[in-house]
């Protein structure tokens, strides 16, 4: 137990006279590892630049995030009387053009999300990587993927083809939601409309099928980037614009059918039509994401064999545990953000905002 640099100062100086003493008593005091419990502080590292799948042009669904929301409570049949059940919420987000699949779900399985998922891939098309929490759900339809396409016999050439690529999993560390701030988002907002929407009522599944397709629509005609002040911009860029070439709440624009447009000039125009809209995305959309509104300096740097409190909101200070940092994951610029830390209950993998480190004993 001590006093703070000044005290401690005066109280040694009544005994001894040490050289530089001033500067002793502030790094004894810096040093106290009980102090650190009390008013531990994680790494804040410098903001990672954006993915690669979220700043080149691709496929819609070719890079998805998914994540649940739930429980709804949904009634077997109208009328009094009907038992309720849990369902919940599967939310597919586009990394690209931010759109967004939903799809409901009866538990929070493994087989319920890999069903939820074949169904996704059957009108979305298969994607190329998949980025979600660690949940234990998603966890266990991994590695059930990856004996699925590794083991499947096929019996053509082209079915063949479609299962050799395999589909790449991406966990966020535990604790760490805002690794997965597009995906989170995107839960936030169907969240949002359902509660409006539904309210108190409790709808059958085939209702609550129907709601969440004209949320879902509701939520791939969000505008992109903020609408000008021009008059004349009436049509402002959606995810929708990626899905059907429109926006899904628009009246759809007149038919041409009866002019004579031969096949490779309308061909052409629809090329054309396509490429203004990934112009629009990387002019409107695309330099938005360039900002940053905090971890714009890079305060402290996680190191192998680091002594290390694991930061946990549901306990005090004093109660969280102690681990040493045995290995770390690095990402694109060299930064580690992600390490796992050895504890008494074995090795955890957390991300650098849930790192507290403790000072270096000499």
């Amino acid at each position: 137990m001590h006093a703070g640099p000044n005290h401690l100062l005066s109280s040694i100086r009544e005994t001894y006279w040490p050289i530089r003493g001033r500067n002793l008593a502030r790094s004894t005091v810096h040093k106290c590892a009980r102090c650190h419990r009390f008013k531990a502080q994680p790494v804040t590292p410098l903001m990672g630049q954006l993915p690669r799948d979220r700043v080149v042009p691709g496929f819609p669904f070719e890079t998805t995030g998914i994540d649940y929301a739930g429980p709804i409570y949904v009634a077997s049949k109208k009328g009094r009387g009907a038992k309720l059940s849990k369902a919940y919420l599967a939310v597919f987000v586009c990394f690209t053009t931010k759109a967004i699949h939903l799809e409901p779900v009866t538990d929070l399985t493994t087989e319920c999300f890999l069903m939820a998922l074949r169904r996704f891939i059957s009108r979305r098309g298969k994607p190329i990587n998949i980025y979600s929490d660690n949940g234990l759900n998603f966890v266990g339809a991994c590695n059930e993927l990856k004996r699925f396409f590794r083991n499947q016999t096929t019996i053509n050439t082209v079915a063949d083809a479609m299962t050799s690529e395999d589909i790449t999993f991406h966990f966020a560390p535990a604790y760490a939601p805002h690794f997965g701030g597009l995906y989170e988002s995107a839960v936030k907002s169907a969240k949002h409309h359902l509660k409006r929407i539904a309210f108190r009522s409790h709808l059958t599944f085939e209702e609550l099928c129907t709601l969440l397709t004209q949320i879902e629509a509701i939520l791939n005609s969000r505008p992109l980037s903020p609408l000008s002040s021009d008059p004349n911009d009436l049509n402002p860029l959606t995810p929708g614009h990626f899905l059907i070439g429109r926006s899904f709440t628009t009246i759809p624009s007149h038919s041409y059918h009866q002019y004579n447009i031969n096949r490779l000039t309308r061909y052409e125009r629809i090329e054309a039509l396509r490429q203004h809209f990934w112009k629009r995305w990387h002019a409107e959309y695309l330099r938005q994401l360039q900002q940053r509104n905090k971890w714009m300096t890079n305060n402290t740097q996680l190191n192998t064999d680091k002594l290390v409190l694991l930061k946990d909101e549901n306990l005090p200070p004093l109660k969280w545990k102690l681990g040493r940092i045995t290995k770390l994951y690095p990402g694109q610029d060299g930064i580690a953000r992600v390490a796992d830390v050895r504890t008494i209950d074995g090795i955890v993998r957390r991300a650098a905002c849930k790192i507290c480190p403790l000072p270096d004993s000499e």
